[in-house]
């Protein structure tokens, strides 16, 4: 289907910008890594399961691309050096991460025990584990670090509130999504208040 984008859609991409934008400064950092805990992929978990695949992967991309030119918008950095720094690998991700939550999302209804179950699973794999494939291996590169070193500094403390944070995004979006299905809020598609089935 070819993609084609709505004003609304566009609103609402633009307003989990700066929601994702905002996350980036409420964030705890740990004395002993330079990863500190942050809401940033709690927003990215939301921005794709309530706004689908494009919307979704559109709202976190616009972010990064913007800080990359040089605004300082996420934790008040920008620049080139917020890819290549420490945490880069993990920040590299989080656009793929809302895009592949908005593919699962999109194909989610029916029971609630179901869809909550599903979103948590998707919420926990792409949410939060895609995030360490690269975020690991490039933490341990630019902080010069073993690879173990690098799991113990960048991974094992932040897994519970990982699975913390994929439960409640997934409550939220199986919550919101059996109220606003994804064409409603984006504007994409046919919505006559029955439609269920998600469409980009």
């Amino acid at each position: 289907m070819v993609f084609r984008p709505t004003t609304r859609g566009i609103v609402f991409m633009a307003a989990f910008s700066a929601l994702f934008a905002l996350s980036s400064y409420m964030n705890i950092h740990l004395g002993f890594s330079p990863v500190p805990i942050s809401l940033e992929n709690f927003t990215v978990m939301l921005a794709g399961a309530i706004l689908g695949p494009v919307y979704g992967f559109g709202s976190i991309a616009l972010v990064l691309g913007l800080a990359v030119l040089g605004l300082p918008i996420m934790d008040g950095r920008g620049g080139l050096a917020l890819l290549t720094g420490p945490t880069g690998g993990f920040i590299w991700m989080f656009p793929f991460a809302a895009l592949l939550i908005g593919l699962v999302s999109r194909c989610v209804r029916g029971n609630r025990k179901f869809s909550l179950a599903v979103m948590f699973l998707a919420m926990t794999l792409f949410g939060s584990l895609l995030l360490y494939v690269t975020g690991i291996p490039w933490l341990a590169h630019a902080a010069n670090l073993s690879f173990p070193k690098a799991m113990s500094m960048g991974c094992y403390p932040y897994l519970p509130g990982d699975a913390v944070k994929a439960a409640l995004a997934a409550v939220v979006a199986v919550t919101v999504r059996q109220v606003f299905p994804i064409q409603r809020i984006t504007g994409a598609g046919r919505y006559n208040g029955k439609e269920t089935i998600e469409t980009v």
